[in-house]
């Protein structure tokens, strides 16, 4: 039954979107229907809303000759019954276009006429014609046809490294969990990816930071492209753990990547659409021409964002933010004070406490917080846990929910809800502490503000039981001043301090492209980060609004779905593949 009902409407669907027939719209769709494409019909990252806007899309559809719709019974048509609404069919699906194979998740519900339409369509790209990614069925066959000697294993993948150093068509700056994933991807493709970073090694991005630092998010959301963490992982992963990992990732996916190398400068040629990048290894100078430049260093940005206190000059200890904190054990018995309540100032704070330190964490506004673990249960453990579905069907499905459509923020407020109430105990901790939690912006928690603000929340591993039994000390209030040994509170207040740490954040990767390539290439790029109008992620895994530049970032869940996209972009402009269009 299910099933029947499910293809009588993708045979509605196929019907319409080959003719591109605008005017039956409502046969497919409820009046206020989400469809949400990344990149298949709309060439771009894109939620469109209701007739008016679906209608262009439809439109497009009838020049893309697509065929071939079919439901994907891996994972069956799933009802969800409703209490007091209608009932809802989830179903996986299909389809061709001329410009590649498409994956689809559509979730309907039945009318009073007993007609079951769309609420929500996601479409995503997921092979070029001709393209397709050198993984599963298509993989390397690992042997030499003639019967070559071994050695030519090696002798052919040094040509290879050779010719993507030498002549790299994309340069990817930041060998983090974005740029390694996103190499990952180029190569399957085809395209020669060069990634280059500052550091002496891979994975010293996480190594170079204090002892205490974990992710905050669990292992089954956190797996790369093509090689997940084995089993015996630890839920939250240690960065050095982190570091290594990466690090074996780059060898084990032999992905091409030069270390303790910058950009010394950087030049684009609007004719011929090729930049010209001086790579300075160690003082030695090598230059490339590559079609396409990726700036992956990280969401937050390098530069960091140093408030002005007065009285700074006057004060006799140190004051570091805190990109440039590390643990240190001469602190143990110094007064530390940390000025910041995001997930940087908690996790200082507890790696000072766990160093002996006489911590106290400066509160200056608002903070969500939630438990680590009860995020793994209620929010996570359905899609990303020990025993949910596979993590490629978990993205799709977890793609398919446009962030401004009603019931998915309705349903995210009712998760939010729900934490705090599991978290109660906790939070009534902090509030005796005098600590100012909320439930986010528009009571939508730590992933609205993340892709709203970067910030503005703890998703705590430590820090918060510590603070709410005292062991760390906290100030809520504005700073007045800073005094030779103190900081002064605008209440009269005085917190003694040895160091002063800056957890305030960074500047964004805006001003690190503005650093890195210059002002012509920052000063033609939009918005970075935060949401469009549609409820898209502004400029990152889309065009930049420079050509032959891109953002890549976001945290380890979201730079493995969306880098996937960047890399067909490329490997289309690369092949000449011309994308469709939608007003």
């Amino acid at each position: 039954m299910l099933t029947d009902v499910a293809r009588n409407w993708l045979e509605q669907l196929g019907q319409i979107l080959r003719r591109g027939d605008t005017g039956s719209y409502g046969k497919v769709f409820v009046p206020d229907a989400w469809w949400r494409d990344l990149l298949a019909f709309s060439g771009d990252l894109r939620s469109l809303h209701t007739a008016d806007t679906i209608g262009r899309m439809i439109a497009t559809a009838g020049t893309l000759g697509v065929s071939d719709l079919e439901l994907d019974l891996r994972v069956p048509p799933a009802l969800s019954p409703g209490d007091t609404t209608p009932p809802v069919l989830q179903i996986l699906f299909g389809l061709t276009t001329r410009v590649g194979r498409v994956r689809a998740v559509a979730r309907l519900t039945p009318g009073d006429d007993d007609i079951w339409r769309a609420t929500a369509l996601l479409t995503e790209l997921d092979t070029l014609h001709g393209h397709e990614p050198t993984t599963g069925r298509r993989r390397p066959h690992g042997t030499s046809e003639s019967g070559g000697r071994t050695d030519d294993r090696h002798a052919g993948r040094v040509r290879e490294t050779s010719a993507t150093v030498d002549e790299p068509e994309v340069i990817v700056i930041g060998a983090g969990h974005s740029g390694l994933g996103l190499a990952a991807h180029l190569k399957t493709l085809g395209v020669r990816a060069l990634v280059v970073d500052r550091n002496a090694r891979i994975g010293d991005n996480w190594r170079n930071r204090y002892d205490s630092l974990v992710l905050h998010d669990p292992v089954w959301a956190n797996h790369l492209p093509f090689l997940p963490f084995p089993p015996t992982w630890p839920v939250f992963t240690p960065k050095d753990r982190m570091g290594d990992w990466l690090e074996l990732y780059a060898r084990a996916l032999e992905l091409n990547v030069r270390t303790g190398t910058t950009v010394a400068s950087s030049t684009y040629d609007v004719s011929t659409g090729t930049w010209e990048l001086d790579l300075d290894s160690c003082g030695q100078v090598h230059t490339v021409r590559p079609r396409h430049v990726v700036l992956a260093t990280g969401l937050s940005g390098t530069e960091p964002l140093v408030p002005e206190f007065e009285g700074t000059d006057l004060f006799r200890g140190e004051i570091l933010h805190s990109g440039r904190y590390r643990t240190e054990p001469a602190r143990a018995g110094t007064s530390v004070v940390v000025i910041g309540t995001g997930n940087s100032g908690h996790d200082i704070a507890q790696d000072l406490y766990l160093s002996g330190a006489n911590v106290t964490l400066v509160q200056r506004g608002p903070t969500y917080v939630v438990g680590g673990t009860t995020v793994v249960d209620v929010m996570l453990e359905p899609a990303y846990g020990e025993d949910s579905p596979p993590t490629e069907i978990s993205d799709l499905v977890g793609a398919s929910f446009p962030r401004f459509d009603r019931s998915a923020c309705e349903g995210l407020r009712a998760a939010v809800a729900l934490m705090a109430e599991r978290d109660r105990p906790l939070l009534d901790g902090l509030t005796t502490r005098g600590f100012r939690h909320n439930l986010g912006d528009d009571d939508m928690g730590a992933m609205n503000l993340f892709l709203t603000r970067n910030g503005g929340y703890y998703i705590d591993v430590g820090a918060s039981r510590l603070i709410a039994d005292g062991e760390i000390e906290l100030v809520a209030g504005t700073i007045e001043r800073f005094t030779p040994d103190a900081l002064r509170m605008s209440d009269g207040r005085r917190i003694p301090a040895d160091t002063v740490v800056l957890a305030t954040g960074f500047r964004g990767i805006h001003d690190t492209a503005r650093r890195v390539l210059g002002d012509a290439v920052a000063d033609k790029c939009g918005p970075v980060w935060g949401l469009d109008d549609e409820g898209e992620i502004r400029s990152v895994w889309r065009r930049s609004g420079h050509d032959g530049f891109w953002f890549s970032g976001g945290n380890l869940t979201m730079a493995r779905v969306y880098n996937k996209y960047l890399a067909l972009q490329i490997k289309a402009d690369l092949e000449g593949i011309e994308f469709p269009s939608v007003p």
